[in-house]
């Protein structure tokens, strides 16, 4: 999987690459990460890349020239690239399309700064909007590492056991069962003895009873999508 950021900023993405598993993942070659500047493409002696809004408002837009600028050379090299644009109109990035994009060879992800793109970027290049809340960051270098790394660690081999990913939070409309180790006693407070005693199949059925307590407690949305499947599976 290669993944391109397109950022006025590449300096605040790369340093997330050099530890832990993405950094491996990157030295495997599992997956790939260039960056593109937009200023790389601007001719005016200031690299400007912005410009204020056309009927007035607060704070400047990314321009559309120099952007498509930069979009263009990357289609020309990968035209098989899914562009993602990340902003806050964009659907709730959630595990179901981490999964999904997993399976892209190439994804392009284009950063916002300032208030944003001009509009008519996302209609030419756009194959998805995506946003990570309902919240505004001061760019979209965050919101990109976020889904990248989402959607690596969903790589065949990015993670060093694989089994990681097995009764993940949101895999089923549940959250991850309580998880523990070792001192058995902190504090006064005890991991649920049948953790120690090797039944598994009892094990299992606790992770499953205290998963549905948690996503009850904390998630009551995922709750109700959990109880909708199961009357669904009778």
């Amino acid at each position: 999987m290669e993944f391109i950021f397109v950022t006025l900023f590449p300096h605040l993405i790369q340093s997330y690459f050099s530890d832990s598993i993405l950094h491996r993942a990157l030295k495997c070659q599992k997956i790939g990460v260039e960056f593109c500047n937009p200023r790389d493409f601007s001719q005016n002696r200031y690299l400007k890349v912005d410009d204020y809004q056309v009927g007035g408002g607060a704070g400047l837009l990314l321009e559309p020239i120099h952007l498509s600028l930069a979009l263009d050379s990357i289609l020309k090299k990968h035209p098989q690239t899914h562009i993602i644009f990340l902003t806050p109109c964009g659907k709730t990035f959630n595990h179901k399309d981490s999964k999904r994009l997993a399976k892209k060879s190439h994804i392009t992800f284009v950063c916002g700064r300032y208030e944003g793109f001009d509009e008519r970027l996302i209609e030419v290049y756009a194959n998805e909007v995506l946003s990570i809340g309902d919240f505004i960051l001061t760019g979209g270098e965050l919101a990109a590492l976020c889904l990248c790394d989402s959607i690596s660690r969903q790589i065949q081999g990015v993670l060093g056991n694989s089994e990681s990913l097995i009764g993940e939070s949101y895999e089923v409309s549940l959250l991850e069962s309580p998880n523990f180790t070792k001192p058995h006693i902190f504090k006064g407070l005890s991991i649920p003895s049948e953790y120690s005693k090797g039944n598994h199949i009892k094990i299992n059925d606790l992770k499953l009873k205290t998963a549905e307590a948690k996503t009850k407690f904390h998630r009551i949305d995922l709750y109700w999508q959990y109880q909708q499947r199961l009357k669904n599976e009778k």
